[in-house]
């Protein structure tokens, strides 16, 4: 099913599709492949000495950094003598990794993250500087854009905006994953954009967090102290278990992906930690409806 997005300002409409990421599916492949391998007690040097495939194919095949062609998948089976329906499962998942992704024409520079969080079950996001993208509206993420690349031209900021609402189809679909969000008090102080722009924004919160998906909490300023180090940081879940779960770190110059599971474990357990220290879903919701008359009054165009 193909979920058609809204314009904002003339922009080109993107549409999101209920299939699946191409970019877990070769994760998934990659995963399946190197599970084969291990169980027969080769090194990847040596497959890939087999096959004449380089090391650095060998490692991208495996960790899912690139796609694999059916050619390469039979050599594979071949070598690792796999039956008729496994052979079908692995081809299949290359013949998926290998499709056009509804958020390629973008050209986000987040496409990676993008990959994965389509295909997620469940997604932890906590943040210190802004409202989640997930629900942010399109003139609050603009004013985000605008911020943080002043330099960027209008044309591409739009088509900024229009990934980020396009990627909300998520939250709508029928597969749509658990989505549980801590933010900061200072988050809902922050004006962004303007204080109208503040004011929809909020009122938007409050709509979103009825959602029976959708898990919003505040930790208000009398919690103290936050066991978070990060300004921001994502937690990803994946219904296949050949797919590691991946913790998402924003950072000012780069993007970090853990895999390790101590270390998601670490993430997993301070996130909780958060949860404990925020507000109930209730009460967030009371602290939000408290911030909006701080906004000043609706707007009345076109009352």
């Amino acid at each position: 099913m193909l979920h058609p997005m809204p314009t904002e300002r003339g922009g080109t409409e993107v549409h999101t599709p209920e299939s699946r990421s191409p970019t877990v599916r070769r994760r998934e492949l990659g995963a399946l492949l190197k599970q084969l391998r291990i169980q027969r007690d080769w090194t990847a040097e040596q497959v890939g000495e087999w096959l004449r495939f380089s090391p650095s194919k060998m490692s991208r095949l495996e960790t899912g950094h690139r796609g694999a062609n059916a050619r390469d998948i039979n050599s594979l089976c071949d070598l690792y003598g796999v039956d008729d329906q496994q052979r079908r499962r692995l081809l299949e998942l290359a013949s998926e990794g290998k499709q056009r992704a509804w958020w390629q024409p973008l050209g986000l520079p987040y496409s990676r993250y993008v990959g994965l969080e389509s295909d997620a079950v469940s997604i932890s996001d906590f943040g210190l500087g802004f409202i989640p993208g997930l629900l942010q509206t399109a003139d609050y993420a603009r004013a985000i854009v605008h911020v943080v690349s002043p330099e960027m031209e209008p044309e591409v900021v739009e088509q900024r905006v229009q990934g980020r609402m396009a990627r909300q189809h998520l939250l709508d679909r029928e597969s749509a994953p658990q989505f549980e969000a801590v933010v900061d008090e200072s988050v809902l102080h922050r004006a962004v954009g303007s204080h109208a722009v503040m004011r929809v924004q909020l009122e938007r919160l409050l709509e979103l967090s009825e959602r029976p998906n959708i898990t919003l909490r505040v930790i208000p300023y009398e919690a103290g102290a936050l066991p978070a180090g990060n300004n921001k940081f994502i937690i990803l879940r994946f219904a296949s278990a050949q797919v590691k779960d991946v913790v998402f770190i924003e950072g000012l110059t780069r993007e970090l992906y853990l895999e390790d599971p101590d270390e998601v474990e670490t993430y997993n357990t301070t996130f909780r930690t958060l949860v404990e220290q925020a507000a109930s879903t209730e009460k967030t919701r009371a602290i939000i409806a408290a911030m909006i008359p701080s906004y000043g009054l609706p707007s009345t165009r076109g009352q």
